[in-house]
């Protein structure tokens, strides 16, 4: 599914549909190109969750933890990583449940992971004309939600 974001209030109001929709366990693997909107739209989820905090882009400490929400956020960017340094990174901890509490997993520059989940969203954010962004969000082996779709 494609969705015309027409500004960055736009692509938060999708994050926060996320937030408010989603279950634990959901993972959601961002794509696009620097500026595209993947920080704006995971500061969306976060309020979706009812998150406080301020999130910001993990680039240099590569995962942030936000747990006073509905349900954690785990925000990961991979961006100045190479694939055989994130798999040292055992991801699957996060989405597995094992050894963090189930949450929102939203990993920016998602296409430097070598593996992915059984199931998650992906989100691939490109830039539109005159400022816009498009969303397309595609499900693998996940439900999404019937007020997604119909944005």
């Amino acid at each position: 599914m494609k969705i015309l974001l027409t500004d960055a209030e736009a692509t938060l109001h999708l994050g926060i549909t996320l937030g408010q929709t989603l279950d634990a366990g959901s993972v959601i693997l961002l794509e696009g190109d620097l500026g595209a909107g993947k920080t704006t739209l995971v500061q969306g989820i976060g309020q979706g969750l009812g998150i406080i905090e301020p999130i910001v882009s993990p680039t240099f400490t590569l995962i942030n933890e936000y747990t006073e929400g509905r349900l954690p956020l785990y925000h990961l960017d991979l961006y100045r990583l190479e694939s055989q340094d994130v798999v040292a990174l055992n991801l699957e901890t996060y989405w597995e449940g094992f050894e963090a509490i189930p949450g929102i997993v939203a990993i920016e520059w998602a296409e430097r992971m070598p593996y992915k989940p059984d199931s998650y969203l992906k989100v691939h954010l490109t830039y539109g004309d005159e400022g816009t962004r498009q969303a397309q969000i595609t499900s693998f082996n996940c439900a999404i939600s019937e007020y997604i779709a119909t944005m």
